[in-house]
């Protein structure tokens, strides 16, 4: 990442130096003009997306909001831009993503080479990988005796052999020959070349320049290592959404000076002519996605229609928020009833709670600390939710859920609710019948999925209305938007309502209960 930054900020006169001064200036992005091309297998937003990465001469983004189809679109403009161009290459910031759009791009009958460490790679693109292609080509046989055949050689060799020289010179400028032609034949048959960001910096790309750069999940990807990858091609297509999980950055340092900032967030920013949003959602309800639409997305994201009235159950409120045990008026003193943010509509839900025996927290929190690696528990929430999950499963009904495998994903932004609940869902006898079929994990773990069923545990319930880092309100779209038809929320309104955010969140849900 350093060598590449250097040489970013040392480019003169090039094609590197051109987007450099482009990406971090308000001059606008040339684009070429021609008529648009039908794509009747895409909705009207999907289409516009990829004319736009067509058209543009230096870069394009396409903002994809939860289940508008993103890996769709960005598959059929490599697909298009592959019919204008011999080859691209295709980064992200994980082997997960690289692997996954790498999949849609081999499922479509397009050749992947996949460059990276194998044993980072998926099983199935395992046989795309550099090394299992370099192994399996028909000159590789021939490679291996004259390696062989080396070897020996060194191993026979008997005090001043004059034609030891000779022989070995002869060996190795064959076996190089070889390499050079096979290396020569992969690079060149593949259409796509997908590797991760920094190993885009790998040996055996120098020399390569391509057209085109996808970057996917580009609202993850570090700028220092976007910059690995930009400096070998000649215009770049970001593809992802800065309304979702950010970036990692460990640094708080770092952070303030910058590295939390990506390429696409600058896009969005200095040039918004670049940017196309789709508008089409085919994951949720309409519920569900309407109240993310309209905070993060400016109303601007629509439900597909056959999405639009599904449901598990007739009659039912797609969200519900369920509140859970606050920290008793007899601790510190307050009276509960007289809170201001009292949810008395679903406070009938804490009836269901059987209170575990557990060390309390600071006076005044229903909450627990347990470290800075694992953050903070709720165990009474915990019950409550896996309380509240089958009561939920058994109106269903056992033959129905496992007959049309109805899934269901448990999410927490905390790793040790996480464990805790993974703990008790073990124990627990009921669940037993449906465990292959629930997931518990944390935000960034659910990150790209969607689950029929999702609830969603917001361990802080403290009097001080203190929330942490879900303040970071990306992590919060996430996990809202995973649910296709049913969508639970467990936590503490009195704590969090004093954020604006989910104090309009909690009013939406009231407001769907009572219409």
């Amino acid at each position: 990442m350093f060598d590449a930054l250097d040489r970013a900020i040392n480019a003169k006169g090039n094609r590197l130096a051109y987007l450099r001064d482009l990406f971090h200036s308000k001059q606008p992005a040339q684009r070429y003009s021609f008529a648009s091309t039908r794509f009747p297998w895409l909705n009207a937003t999907q289409e516009q997306a990829v004319n736009e990465v067509l058209r543009a001469k230096d870069v394009a983004v396409v903002h994809g909001p939860p289940g508008t189809g993103k890996t769709t679109t960005l598959v059929e403009a490599i697909n298009e831009t592959l019919m204008r161009e011999s080859q691209v290459l295709v980064c992200a910031q994980s082997n997960m993503a690289v692997d996954w759009i790498s999949e849609q791009l081999v499922d479509r009958g397009i050749s992947v080479l996949r460059i990276g460490n194998p044993s980072r790679v998926n099983d199935k693109m395992l046989s795309f990988t550099y090394e299992r292609r370099f192994a399996d080509h028909p000159d590789y046989p021939q490679l291996w005796a004259m390696r062989k055949a080396m070897r020996e050689l060194r191993k026979a060799r008997k005090g001043r052999d004059n034609n030891f020289h000779q022989k070995m010179d002869r060996l190795k400028s064959r076996v190089t020959e070889l390499e050079i032609r096979i290396h020569g034949e992969l690079m060149s048959e593949a259409r796509v070349i997908a590797a991760t960001l920094t190993g885009a910096g790998n040996r055996l790309l120098d020399g390569q320049k391509f057209g085109t750069l996808f970057i996917d999940e580009a609202a993850q990807a570090l700028e220092a290592a976007c910059w690995i990858a930009i400096r070998r091609v000649s215009r770049v297509v970001l593809a992802g959404d800065h309304c979702q999980l950010p970036l990692t950055v460990k640094s708080i340092a770092a952070l303030k000076a910058g590295l939390g900032k990506t390429l696409m967030e600058r896009f969005v920013e200095n040039k918004p002519e670049c940017v196309t949003l789709l508008q089409t959602q085919y994951r949720m309800k309409d519920e569900i996605m309407r109240f993310s639409s309209e905070w993060f997305y400016e109303g601007k994201v629509k439900t597909a229609p056959q999405v639009q009235n599904r449901g598990i159950l007739d009659w039912e409120v797609p969200i519900e928020w369920i509140q859970s045990p606050h920290p008793s008026p007899e601790k510190n003193g307050s009276d509960d009833s007289q809170a201001p943010d009292s949810p008395n509509a679903t406070a009938t839900s804490d009836k269901h709670v059987t209170p575990l025996p557990h060390r309390e927290g600071a006076e005044g929190e229903a909450e627990e600390f347990v470290g800075e690696n694992y953050g903070r528990i709720n165990r009474a929430e915990a019950t409550l939710t896996l309380t509240t999950l089958r009561d939920y499963l058994t109106k269903i009904g056992k033959q129905r859920i496992l007959d049309e495998r109805i899934d269901v994903g448990i999410i927490s932004p905390y790793r040790a609710q996480v464990q805790h609940l993974k703990h008790l869902l073990k124990k627990h006898e009921f669940f037993k019948p449906y465990r292959h079929l629930i997931t518990v994990n944390t935000v960034d773990g659910f990150q790209g999925q969607e689950r029929d069923i999702i609830i969603v545990s917001m361990v802080r319930s403290n009097d001080a209305g203190q929330i942490g880092f879900l303040r970071d309100l990306r992590r919060m779209n996430v996990a809202i938007t995973r649910a296709r038809m049913k969508l639970i929320i467990i936590g503490d309104a009195r704590t969090l309502t004093r954020h604006s955010f989910y104090k309009k969140l909690y009013d939406y849900v009231q407001a769907l209960q009572n219409q």
